[in-house]
């Protein structure tokens, strides 16, 4: 038995129950952590690819860490079709590197996202897919685009295992479930 609640979901025939985090006072969400999770990740990158597909992307593009997993299985799926990651570190080795800046909702600090040198050819002028575990609030999202825009990359569609909080802000997205942000009740202050 857990200490923690949990959010049941079924995405893709599969079952999981995601715990659920307070990421600040008041407010949590479920966390979807896909690391390690071969039989989840292999179905929504089934599910994913037949709603990407239609797209014809030449690339599909995503941040490091957590949704590696799923552009890698999404690749295979769409056979080998070619996978960018966006680091959020810098390393001497990454050359030229286009950055941008982005605001995490799990970790609540900037993050800078950075486009290898060596990426920036296999995305310019080609049609990409940008690609996400979780969209929250949008600000990764908002980052990896402004990346696609100073690379030269058409933006052909974004996805993602899970939207959350206003379904109606994510309308856009191709994603195979949505996912509540749990707000705790104030009371009224007395005056």
């Amino acid at each position: 038995m857990s200490d923690y609640e949990t959010y049941p979901v079924i995405v893709a025939g599969i079952k999981r129950n995601l715990r659920l985090f307070e990421i600040k006072p008041g407010v949590r969400i479920a966390i979807l952590n896909i690391l390690g999770d071969t039989e989840f990740v292999t179905a929504v990158s089934k599910e994913l690819a037949k709603h990407i597909a239609p797209l014809k992307p030449d690339v599909l593009v995503t941040a490091e860490a957590k949704s590696i997993p799923l552009a890698h299985a999404l690749s295979y799926e769409m056979n080998n079709l070619p996978y960018v990651v966006l680091r959020k570190s810098y390393k001497p080795y990454m050359g030229d590197a286009l950055r941008s800046e982005t605001l995490s909702i799990t970790t609540g600090a900037p993050q800078t996202l950075f486009l290898d040198e060596k990426d920036r050819s296999l995305v310019r002028g080609k049609r990409t897919i940008i690609l996400d575990d979780v969209i929250s609030t949008g600000s990764t999202l908002q980052g990896m685009r402004l990346i696609m825009q100073k690379a030269g990359a058409e933006v052909v569609g974004e996805a993602a295992v899970f939207t959350e909080g206003d379904r109606a802000k994510w309308h856009d997205i191709i994603a195979l479930g949505h996912l509540p942000v749990w707000i705790d009740e104030q009371p009224d202050s007395e005056e």
